[in-house]
């Protein structure tokens, strides 16, 4: 039988629990207390904290002396951070003196139409920015003035009245086309993109029918009867060296340099040894192979150089031409057209092309040949370009980064999806069929592989990209070199353009085929793209801060471009780093597309001066070596022309020495258009912070100092 509980003891337990809590909490450091309003007597125990704790707490607290030691420390950073910005200042405002008065001291050059009209609109807004702080302080940014009485207050009252009626309107109108075209062409980004990664997400490639087996693997069970006969033309002209090796090969102390140290010193001392040198190495029967050497160079020095390398590889049983026209027209189209002349072209199949500055790899025509079998309506393979130098500096990183996108993104799905892409110029095979059927190089501007390209897709042919197979060439590491490069990619497609426009008109190739070639491959990628980003950036955005009743939105100025420079890098992840100087750097580089675009379309100025891009000869560690090792074990053995290369060599690079000495020394340079509207910009940000907007006057002051960098010759390579 259950007992019954004793509630009474019950009570009584908890009425003395309640007790000692509360006095545990009034006495946190005891464990037991008294309960003094009670006459029962308890056992209690009193439990204090030891004596110990105030030596550990005060072990804990730091020092005078140390407190001392740590604010010393904490001033010498601060110090040596305000030293190094303010040496970083000096030299950068020494540079900026020594370069403005190197210019002021130099021939004045003519002005161009552009820089003109960029210089007359830095003098209205400098006019408008003093009228606007007189305003600011006399406190009418709040409230309109109304008094007549004084002038100033007269001519502020009918400008408020002028821009709010005419021009603000005609301003807004002008940034609605602009933005609307900006959306247009953010919208074919943003498919290529996606069309890329369809490409990745189902791995589509082209699949060539057959293959050659590599070097490592033999040849016993292919043929050379089997190989293509394959034309490889390399033009050049005045791919004089650049930068000179550290020493000769025997220098006048009688010091001698092992055969690694002497290819990588002649290697690096002239653009065309890579070039030759690689494609006189590739991995294809002898006999089905001809190089063609097309030197337009009007320099006697520079083709007695490359003649003399021409010699080298023909004693080593290269069957290698050396060709300099007399009369040197057209270009590099004219050299391509003069070549193709010659009665021994019609053995060939197809024809190779390689710039001055590119190395294809051993493999390069095994790798690309095999494409054109079983497919008869193929014209081109295009290999993709690998830089060795793209982490050189500042310029060659963000070009790198525009680049991958070109390649990555738009000539794959161009080429997967419509089998047309622009010629890159170069790291190409052609079928030489096609190019006599559409026409042959012209020479009617100086985008010639464009050109080319265009006519033989309107003709009916296909091209195909490989993006798995690279070709080793050099990025211009000088801001001058790329922007005259950047001035003849972009003038020669509007000439184009205005030349075969009537020609895509009337061709035969479907409707789809002609909207893609007008809209999208010339206008929305050519010609408006360069408009509404010089347009919209570099003149509304700054007058829109004169004219506030004109307004441009925060996500036109900062989210959509950030948006749209996230996708141009995704092919590049390594570079988002960079991502923020590469959008202002895109925004700067628009100046000078614009000028180029509106030069080639109405024939202004020098749009058709095609300047050959400098580079410096660069080569990777692993070409230099494979290099002197084919330079050690020659194709035909010969004593004599061991020691003559040797001799030649030394003799080669001594007069390469005295012209470098006896040459004019190179200076970094000035940009005045650049300069102008670092100044406009900079004038726009003031006024936008008197007007409290933040996004546009961050905007307008960072795009503002990269142009100042940019025109003060301060990216890329530096003369010292």
């Amino acid at each position: 039988m259950s007992r019954k509980p004793n509630y009474e003891f019950q009570e009584w337990w908890n009425k003395q629990r309640e007790n000692n809590n509360s006095s545990s909490s009034n006495h946190h450091h005891d464990l037991f207390l008294p309960d003094h309003s009670n006459d029962s007597s308890f056992l209690t125990v009193e439990i204090r904290s030891p004596a110990g704790d105030r030596t550990v707490e005060k072990d804990r607290s730091r020092s005078a002396r140390q407190i001392s030691w740590l604010c010393l420390l904490r001033f010498q950073q601060i110090k040596n951070s305000f030293a190094y910005v303010t040496n970083a200042s000096l030299s950068l405002l020494r540079t900026a003196r020594r370069r403005v008065s190197a210019a002021s001291s130099a021939s004045r050059r003519s002005e161009s139409k552009m820089y003109r009209a960029i210089k007359a609109f830095l003098v209205i807004l400098l006019v408008l920015l003093a009228f606007e702080l007189v305003a600011y302080f006399k406190g009418w940014h709040f409230s309109p003035p109304t008094v007549r009485s004084d002038f100033v207050v007269v001519v502020y009252a009918n400008w408020i009245d002028v821009r709010a009626r005419y021009l603000a309107p005609a301003l807004q109108s002008l940034t609605s086309v602009c933005v609307f075209l900006f959306l247009v062409q953010s919208v074919d980004r943003l498919v290529l993109v996606l069309g890329c990664a369809w490409i990745k997400l189902r791995r589509l490639k082209p699949v060539a029918v057959m293959e050659y087996p590599g070097e490592e693997e033999g040849r016993d069970d292919v043929k050379s009867e089997e190989y293509p006969m394959v034309l490889v033309q390399i033009p050049m002209c005045n791919e004089r060296e650049v930068d000179l090796g550290s020493g000769f090969l025997v220098d006048s102390f009688g010091k001698s340099y092992t055969p690694i140290t002497f290819v990588s010193t002649i290697l690096n001392t002239r653009v065309y040894h890579q070039s030759i040198a690689s494609v006189c190495v590739q991995d294809w029967p002898r006999e089905r192979m001809l190089v063609q050497i097309l030197d337009d160079s009007d320099d006697l020095d520079v083709q007695d150089l490359i003649n003399a390398e021409v010699q080298k590889w023909q004693q080593r049983g290269v069957r290698i031409l050396y060709r300099h026209r007399l009369i040197r027209t057209g270009y590099k189209a004219g050299n391509l057209k003069s070549a193709m002349s010659c009665d021994y072209v019609k053995d060939y199949e197809f024809v190779a092309i390689f710039d001055a500055d590119f190395q294809p790899a051993p493999d390069f025509l095994k790798k690309t040949v095999p494409y054109f079998k079983g497919h008869d309506d193929v014209a081109l393979v295009q290999a993709r370009w690998a830089f060795v130098n793209k982490d050189e500096n500042l310029l060659t990183r963000l070009q790198y980064i525009n680049l991958s996108f070109h390649f990555e993104v738009e000539q794959q799905v161009n080429g997967v999806f419509i089998n047309f892409f622009g010629f890159n110029g170069t790291a190409g095979v052609w079928r030489i069929k096609a190019l006599e059927e559409c026409g042959g190089w012209l020479e009617r501007t100086t985008v010639e592989d464009m050109d080319i390209a265009v006519r033989a897709h309107l003709c009916g042919w296909k091209f195909i990209y490989l993006n798995d197979v690279q070709c080793l060439c050099e990025l211009p590491e000088s801001y001058e070199a790329y922007k005259k490069q950047q001035y003849r990619w972009h003038s020669g497609p509007m000439q184009l353009f205005r030349l075969c426009f009537m020609d895509v008109i009337r061709s035969k190739v479907s409707w789809a085929k002609k909207a893609n070639l007008i809209f999208l491959f010339f206008l929305l990628r050519k010609l408006i793209l360069p408009f509404y980003s010089f347009t919209l950036f570099c003149i509304i955005l700054p007058l829109s801060m004169f004219l506030p009743e004109a307004q441009l939105p925060a996500w036109v100025v900062c989210y959509v471009p950030g948006i749209m420079s996230v996708l141009n890098i995704l092919p590049a992840p390594r570079s988002f780093p960079f991502i923020v100087p590469f959008l202002l750097f895109e925004n700067t580089m628009s100046v000078t597309k614009f000028n180029a675009m509106i030069s080639g379309l109405f024939k202004f100025g020098s749009s058709y001066e095609w300047v050959v891009t400098k580079k410096l000869g660069r080569s990777s560690e692993a070409d230099l070596i494979a290099v002197m090792e084919n330079e050690s074990e020659p194709l035909v053995e010969n004593p004599s022309h061991r020691r003559s290369s040797s001799e030649s060599g030394i003799a080669e690079l001594t007069k390469l020495e005295m012209n470098r000495k006896s040459g004019k020394n190179r200076r970094n340079l000035l940009y005045r258009k650049e300069l102008a509207l670092a100044f406009i910009l900079l004038s726009a940000a003031v006024r936008s912070l008197l007007s409290a907007q933040g996004i546009h006057f961050y905007f307008l002051l960072f795009q503002g100092v990269t142009f100042l960098v940019v025109g003060l010759d301060l990216i890329g390579e530096q003369v010292s």
